[in-house]
């Protein structure tokens, strides 16, 4: 730890600029008071405002985390079958001579392909430490398979690619100030943390005369706070009321022709699919009404006023992108966008779902880079293209990490997967099918985790390393997705029990791989030259040692960003990055792919386990599995001071509640043909007749009979994937009985 990071009291007590690193949509500047290397006390940031990012409960639990009793502190084998969690304390040394001989096992007896890297965004998002040393180390290896996509916003990212050919879609969030209208279309700030003080300027948009409308199946906790209306809406009907608007728009000559004619492309297609004369079904209100559950009144007053109301900015998020319906969602809300002309403009919002702004974005910023992958050299380019297939040719989807486990080659995965290595993670938990993870996880051959904790999937494992917390280890934190502004995590502990950083662990892993050079430089001399080699870095960081010892860089900026203000402004100078320069309504590339899930104009379509499927007879209630407010997805689920907060419990409504004789308080069990998971019912009128929310992240934990008692709700979703690759996690029918 350097002392120019630190602040020492005269009660012994050093004051450290640190971050969190959790994956959730805020990167929270801390200050950390720590004694005998024990946090004693979190302090959030002390900028004035209106720069200062305000921490949630989450981060000012951050002590009961870092120092929580049942931390991992030593290595461990498994000494009991897979999943009883029955482990025996080891040597390091004995942790890393198993690991590397696995590794140099199935390397020699089936090849790179055997080997599967499994990371992502639990415990850490950072660039120095996680799964980029991990790729590093594998690369120079031989080679490894990994995934593809994210389980949050894959939809939104290949919605946005198509219209706009670019994710950076967001505003500044204080140019909320300059909206007259707000609509949060399944998005709820206050628990959904896109960007640290997205719910502040909402708050502030409010108060500054906004009108906010949420649309949501849930009167969700931003919805009390700040909407003048709430509009319960059946999940994944989002677009069939989106297309009902535009008709509405038409029909009353309301969108803003000129503005489409200059920057638009395929409007022309998009109307006669509207208005009907494309399948002789007009999409009018009364249409959309019986899909949706949205009076046909609310759907037409909702039109006109989003396209009378300048500035406009519809809020569209990654809940309803995550569904069979997800880039469909994501691209018809950027279509109205650019009827009503708020595209590029202040106080508008181009939607797309992804929000974020290229000033300080994770997007923007990357670690040393990992090197080629030699198993995926002579896999297809897919650098510029919308179709999954070829991204899944040597990648597993993310969503489907565990079925291409059992299935391997077979299945038509890219290879029969052996051994896998995971950190950053707790997947069995976190990716759809949880019981069909448990069986993948049983069948490999290896299977070594990175922890802090025994989470559900570490159970699982042959081997676990104990894992640093970014309180033990100093890195570059990625802030996303509003910025402006970077951050960086100075080490406030020495690391605690027998702990080692992932980075650690892949330079001692190199030395019994016989990798030469991994790791010769010291962590600060690595974190500064990353700051060194990354333009965006570059462009707004002089002062390495000041980032540091600040533990911040703010982003001074004239006026708030605006996404695509240079193309509205100069389209001829500033094209935007499609193929033909323009917003693309009607996408010839999507028509190249002749893949009936993902039309050339965005549409509503009928999907698996959605309202219209027959199963729902079976399964008659539609189940949501939104973030919750005291986890970040899985990660922070023992703190207790967290439990505390919100208990785990079911969304039900009185109607469907009654119907089934189930009382608030009440344990149920909610199941469909996937799992079946205990849990206790809260009776609200806060969420819609025939919708059910369990929010995600808790553990899971079958019991002898195969129910999860942890009431981990992706016992019960789906692993797939929608066309343009949308983790299906919304799309998903289940039944409910008392217990």
């Amino acid at each position: 730890m350097s002392p120019e990071t630190i602040h020492s009291t005269q009660e012994g007590v050093k004051i450290v600029r640190a971050t969190s690193a959790f994956d959730c949509g805020g990167r929270c500047p801390l200050k950390l008071h720590v004694k005998d290397n024990r946090i004693i006390r979190v302090e959030g940031d002390d900028a004035l405002e209106p720069d200062q990012l305000r921490a949630c409960q989450r981060c000012r639990a951050y002590r009961q985390y870092v120092h929580h009793p049942e931390r991992l502190m030593f290595p461990q084998k498994r000494v009991g079958p897979k999943g009883e969690g029955k482990f025996k304390r080891i040597s390091w040394d004995e942790a890393l001579d198993t690991l590397a001989g696995e590794l140099n096992r199935v390397k020699k007896t089936y090849g790179n392909s055997g080997i599967f890297l499994a990371t992502g965004g639990a415990y850490i998002a950072s660039l120095h430490n996680g799964g980029f040393a991990a790729a590093r180390l594998l690369a120079q290896f031989g080679g490894y398979v990994t995934h593809y996509g994210n389980i949050s916003s894959e939809g939104a990212v290949w919605a946005s690619l198509t219209q706009y050919g670019s994710v950076m879609v967001g505003h500044s969030r204080e140019d909320m100030l300059n909206s007259k209208l707000i609509i949060l279309w399944g998005w709820d700030p206050a628990r959904m943390i896109s960007g640290t003080n997205s719910m502040y300027h909402v708050i502030k948009a409010r108060e500054n005369g906004a009108r906010i409308i949420a649309i949501d199946p849930r009167y969700h906790d931003t919805a009390a706070t700040v909407a003048d209306e709430w509009i319960p809406i059946r999940p994944g009907t989002d677009t069939a009321v989106m297309v009902a608007m535009a008709q509405v728009m038409i029909r009353n000559n309301l969108h803003d022709q000129a503005f489409l004619d200059k920057y638009t492309l395929g409007f022309e297609q998009f109307t006669a699919y509207v208005m009907g004369h494309e399948d002789g079904v007009e999409k009018t209100p009364t249409w959309a009404a019986q899909i949706s559950g949205v009076d046909a009144v609310v759907i037409e007053r909702l039109a006109r006023e989003y396209a009378t109301t300048k500035p406009a900015a519809l809020m569209d998020c990654q809940g309803p992108a995550r569904s069979a319906m997800g880039e469909q969602f994501n691209r018809c809300a950027a279509t109205l966008c650019a009827m009503t002309g708020n595209v590029g403009r202040s106080g508008g919002s181009a939607a797309g779902g992804l929000m974020g702004i290229p000033v300080g974005h994770m997007f923007r910023m990357s670690a040393i880079p990992p090197g080629k992958n030699p198993v995926e050299l002579d896999g297809p380019r897919v650098k510029g293209t919308l179709d999954i297939r070829l991204r899944v040719a040597k990648r597993v989807h993310i969503n489907k990490i565990f079925d291409a486990i059992v299935e391997g080659r077979k299945g038509g995965y890219p290879s029969d997967i052996k051994i896998m290595w995971s950190m950053c993670n707790n997947y069995l938990n976190q990716t759809a099918n949880s019981n069909k993870a448990a069986r993948a996880l049983k069948k490999l051959e290896f299977f070594c985790a990175n922890e802090l904790f025994m989470t559900a999937q570490a159970r699982y494992a042959d081997l676990l390393l104990p894992v640093t917390s970014t309180a033990e280890r100093a890195d570059l934190t990625r802030p996303w997705p509003s910025g402006p502004y970077f951050t960086f995590a100075n080490r406030a502990l020495e690391p605690l029990g027998e702990c080692k950083s992932d980075f650690e662990i892949a330079s001692e892993l190199a030395e019994r791989l016989v990798i030469k050079d991994f790791n010769p430089h010291t962590e600060d001399e690595w974190l500064k030259l990353m700051v060194d080699l990354n333009p965006e870095y570059q462009k707004h960081i002089t002062d390495y040692d000041k980032f540091r010892r600040e533990g911040i860089h703010r982003v001074e900026m004239r006026e708030p960003y605006v996404a695509f203000k240079k193309q509205i402004e100069d389209p001829d100078k500033h094209p935007f990055e499609t193929p033909s320069g323009k917003i693309e309504i009607y996408s010839q590339r999507a028509a190249d792919l002749d893949n009936p899930s993902c039309p050339p104009i965005p549409k509503y379509m009928h999907t698996p386990e959605d309202r219209s499927d027959p199963l729902v007879e079976k399964y008659p209630l539609q189940l949501l599995s939104p973030h919750p407010k005291n986890r970040v997805h899985s990660e922070m689920y023992l703190v207790e001071w967290l439990q505390e907060l919100e208990p785990h419990r079911a969304w039900l409504n009185p109607f469907d509640a009654h119907a089934r004789g189930i009382k608030d308080g009440d344990e149920i069990y909610v199941f469909n043909d996937r799992g079946k998971i205990a849990i206790g019912a809260w009776v609200t009128a806060r969420i819609m007749p025939g919708v059910i929310c369990i929010f995600e992240g808790a553990w899971y934990a079958p019991d002898e009979n195969g129910i999860d008692r942890g009431g981990c709700v992706n016992t019960l979703t789906k692993d797939a994937y929608s066309g343009g690759g949308a983790a299906v996690m919304n799309t998903c029918l289940v039944a409910v009985e008392k217990a």
